[in-house]
C-alpha cells in the first residue's frame, strides 16, 4: 500500500452547485462550523477481520479534510465563491464565514462542445487544433495544479452538465482507435472522454457523477488496465432514485407486485435547464431507467413484473432553483391481485445528497489507487444509478451494494495492515 502521506487533489470538471457546495462544506467542517452528514468516508466504521469496529478513515488512512484541495474546469469565468452564490444551495452567512478559501479557487478552461450540451454556453473554453491537443492541455492543467499545491496525489470527479446521449462507436473499441479519434477529432467524442482520458493518462482515478455509456467503453477499461489507475461510475445516485434502490428491492422480496411507476421531477438549476434539451434528458432517462429494470426482473417473475410500466420526466422550472421535487406513483398489487397505490413527494436538495458522495469517491478511489487496484471499480455501485460493471450484472439493492462496498473496505484495510498491495 502506498503511503497516504501529502495533499490530494480533488478536480472537478464543472464548478457548479455541486461541486461548490461540496468546497464550502469541506471549509465549513475544517472550521468546526459544520458536520459531515451524509458522508460514509467520515463518519463510517466498519468491523474489519481484526474484530474491532473502527472508522473507514482509519482503517483506510484516508486522509485528513485538511490535506485535500480542490481545483477544477468550467466554461464560466467565476470563482467557486461566486459560483456558489449563484447556485444558491447554501445560505448566504455560511458562505460568507468560507469565502476566502473558496475565492481562492478559479476555474481553469474547460472543454466543451455544444453538440453534447446544447442550453449553455460561456467563454472559458479551451481551443486546440484537434482534440488530442484539448485532452493534453488537460494534462498539462493536472500537472500544474498539483505543482502548484504541492499536491501528492489527485482524483478526478466529474460533475459537469449532463451530456447528450451518444451510441458507442468503431472510435471507443480500442485505445488505439480512440487515440486515432483524438486526432482526427472525431465528433463521437465527448469533452466527458476527453477529461477521462487526460486523466487516466496522467494517472489519475476518475468518477462519472453524470450519465452516458462512459466506462463501459473498451478502450476505457484498456487504458485503465494500461496505467493501472481505478475508475467508477456513472451518474451520482441522490434524490428520487435513491428512494428507489430502497423501496424496490423491499417490494420485491415481499413479492409484491408492481404493474407501474411514475417519477416525475421539477428543479430549476443549471442542471435542470440542461436537462430540457431532448438529447441530455434522454441520457438522464436511460440512467434513471436502469435501475427498476434490474431489480424487478419480469423473466423471473412474470406473475409479478412482466407488464410493468415505467416513466420518467423532468421538468425545468427556474422558481425551484436547486430544490428539487419529486413525486412518485406506484401502482402496486398484493394477495389475490388486490391492487394498492403508493404515493411519495420528496423535497430534496441534489447537490446537498450530491456533495458527501463526490468527496467519498474521491477518498475511497485514491485508496484504491494507494492500493493497487486498477480498471472498474464496481464495489462503488453504492454511489451510482447506473454503475458500471467490471463483469456480470451488477444487484441494484442499495442494502446488497452497502454489503459490497463494506467488505471492500474490509479487504483494502487488510492490505494496509499487512503492507502490501491487492
Amino acid at each position: 500500500m502506498k503511503p497516504e502521506n501529502g495533499r490530494l487533489a480533488i478536480l472537478t470538471p464543472g464548478i457548479g452547485a455541486v461541486s461548490t457546495t461540496l468546497f464550502a462544506g469541506v471549509e465549513a467542517i475544517k472550521k468546526g462550523r459544520a458536520r459531515p452528514i451524509g458522508s460514509l468516508t467520515q463518519l463510517g466504521s466498519v468491523t474489519p477481520r481484526s474484530g474491532q469496529t473502527a472508522s473507514i478513515s482509519s482503517v483506510l488512512r484516508l486522509p485528513a479534510l485538511k490535506n485535500v484541495v480542490f481545483g477544477g474546469w468550467d466554461i464560466f469565468t467565476d470563482n467557486a465563491y461566486q459560483a456558489a452564490e449563484k447556485a444558491a444551495v447554501l445560505a448566504p452567512d455560511l458562505l460568507r464565514e468560507v469565502r476566502k478559501p473558496l475565492s481562492a479557487i478559479r476555474p481553469m478552461s474547460a472543454v466543451f462542445d455544444p453538440k453534447f450540451v446544447r442550453l449553455i454556453s460561456g467563454p472559458n473554453v479551451k481551443k486546440g487544433r484537434n482534440k488530442m491537443a484539448l485532452a493534453n492541455a488537460v494534462r498539462a492543467d493536472i500537472r500544474n495544479f498539483m505543482r502548484k499545491n504541492k499536491c501528492a496525489r489527485a482524483v478526478m470527479v466529474n460533475c459537469a452538465s449532463t451530456e447528450a446521449h451518444f451510441p458507442a462507436s468503431p472510435v471507443h473499441r480500442t485505445l488505439k482507435a480512440f487515440e486515432a479519434g483524438l486526432r482526427s477529432s472525431s465528433p463521437a467524442i465527448s469533452p466527458a472522454l476527453i477529461y477521462t482520458y487526460a486523466a487516466l493518462r496522467e494517472g489519475v482515478p476518475v468518477a462519472n457523477g453524470t450519465p452516458g455509456i462512459w466506462a463501459n467503453l473498451p478502450f476505457l477499461k484498456e487504458l485503465s488496465a494500461e496505467t493501472q489507475t481505478p475508475i467508477a461510475g456513472c451518474d451520482f445516485k441522490t434524490g428520487q432514485t435513491l428512494l428507489k434502490s430502497i423501496l424496490a428491492p423491499g417490494l420485491k422480496r415481499r413479492m409484491l407486485g408492481v404493474s407501474g411507476w411514475v417519477s416525475m421531477n421539477i428543479l430549476g438549476n443549471r442542471d435542470g435547464k440542461v436537462l430540457s434539451d431532448p438529447g441530455s434528458f434522454r441520457a438522464k432517462e436511460i440512467s434513471k431507467s436502469n435501475l427498476l429494470k434490474s431489480i424487478f426482473d419480469g423473466a423471473a417473475y412474470p406473475d409479478l413484473y412482466s407488464d410493468f410500466h415505467h416513466i420518467v420526466d423532468i421538468k425545468y422550472y427556474p422558481p425551484r432553483g436547486d430544490s428539487k421535487e419529486a413525486w412518485d406513483n406506484i401502482d402496486i398489487f398484493g394477495w389475490l391481485g388486490y391492487p394498492m397505490q403508493i404515493k411519495i413527494n420528496f423535497l430534496c436538495r441534489d447537490s446537498v445528497l450530491a456533495a458527501p458522495i463526490v468527496l467519498d469517491l474521491a477518498l475511497l478511489l485514491d485508496a484504491a489507487k494507494r492500493a493497487g487496484r486498477a480498471g472498474i471499480q464496481d464495489w462503488l455501485a453504492f454511489y451510482f444509478k447506473s454503475p458500471v460493471p467490471r463483469s456480470g450484472p451488477i444487484d441494484q439493492d442499495l442494502a446488497v451494494q452497502a454489503v459490497t462496498l463494506e467488505t471492500a473496505i474490509k479487504d483494502m484495510g487488510s492490505t494496509i495492515s499487512a503492507g502490501r498491495r491487492l
